[in-house]
């Protein structure tokens, strides 16, 4: 998505570690009309699935994922970094390692908003090293629910985890892949 790719080389930052912050539109503060755009894009690519669900992970994805499943006029679920007193027992649980924070969590979903009949759309705003995204792909199996693909907004391409999930047969529709990144060269993108 060109649009994208301009927009991340315009307010994104990239800081040490090839870490790239899109803060000022993505995950931070969201620039609604631009992500409404981003929204209609996924919808495109995967309007032909009888999504029923779309599901992200906490926190940064949960923005995206709004403003998709509006467009789909399905729910959202997202997937709890941490079992709150307000959360029985009745749960999936898997445990997540993020890239951008360096720790592990146990990542739930309630047992009652996830199931066999459910046809589960994945969405994040970055993927890495897949492990999110393996996460939320556990969770849609352990429900007996089906996940037609998974959407993400930018992806490092440079890392592995596009690559692995993808020769496994799973559908990844990036919007942005980027090919390279540091503060000297800049940004390249995978056309």
């Amino acid at each position: 998505m060109k649009l994208l790719e301009e927009k991340i080389i315009k307010e994104g930052r990239i800081y040490p570690g090839q870490v790239l912050k899109v803060g000022a539109f993505l995950n931070h503060q969201i620039d609604v009309p631009f992500m409404n755009k981003v929204a209609e894009e996924f919808y495109n690519l995967f309007k032909d699935e009888p999504i029923t669900k779309i599901l992200t992970i906490e926190t940064s994805g949960i923005g995206i994922a709004c403003l998709t499943a509006n467009i789909f006029n399905v729910p959202v679920l997202y997937a709890k970094k941490s079992k709150g007193i307000n959360i029985g027992d009745d749960v999936y649980t898997v445990q997540v390692t993020s890239y951008t924070h360096k720790n592990v969590s146990n990542v739930i979903i309630e047992k009652q908003f996830l199931g066999p009949d459910d046809v589960v759309l994945i969405l994040d705003d970055f993927l890495a090293n897949g492990c999110a995204l393996e996460g939320l792909l556990d969770l849609v199996k352990m429900a007996g629910a089906r996940a037609v693909g998974c959407g993400i907004v930018i992806e490092k391409a440079f890392q592995d985890g596009g690559t692995r999930l993808r020769e496994k047969g799973i559908r990844i529709e990036s919007l942005a892949r980027i090919k390279s990144m540091d503060v000297v060269e800049g940004i390249v993108f995978i056309d």
